[in-house]
């Protein structure tokens, strides 16, 4: 399963609104190698689906995500931090053993 916390609900909503994507509209999550610790993630609004996709629903978000990535995301909340410190959109995974200073990759 992959969590939305409220904070990150609100932006989602917000910035869909901004960008006039309709209710076929979601958020898709995936795993890609790279960054400071081996593994970053990425974050985008898709309206198709593929194989093997992964589908969530939680707090009326619906993430999506490919097999490969959910292996690295089973249980990870989405979350989102604004103000002077805030990160933006972030990941909070219980499977990341370590993650870089910046907070854009990680290991498991």
């Amino acid at each position: 399963m992959l969590f939305v916390a409220d904070s990150a609900k609100e932006k989602v909503a917000e910035l869909m609104g901004a960008e006039s994507l309709g209710e076929d509209y979601f958020v898709r999550v995936s795993v890609t190698s790279g960054g400071c610790s081996g593994l970053s993630y990425s974050m985008d609004f898709d309206n198709e689906s593929k194989d093997k996709d992964q589908v969530f629903e939680d707090n009326g978000v619906k993430v999506v995500t490919d097999l490969k990535s959910f292996l690295y995301l089973c249980n990870t909340t989405l979350e989102f931090s604004g103000g002077l410190n805030g990160k933006g959109f972030y990941f909070n995974n219980p499977n990341a053993s370590r993650t870089c200073g910046c907070g854009e990759s990680f290991a498991v």
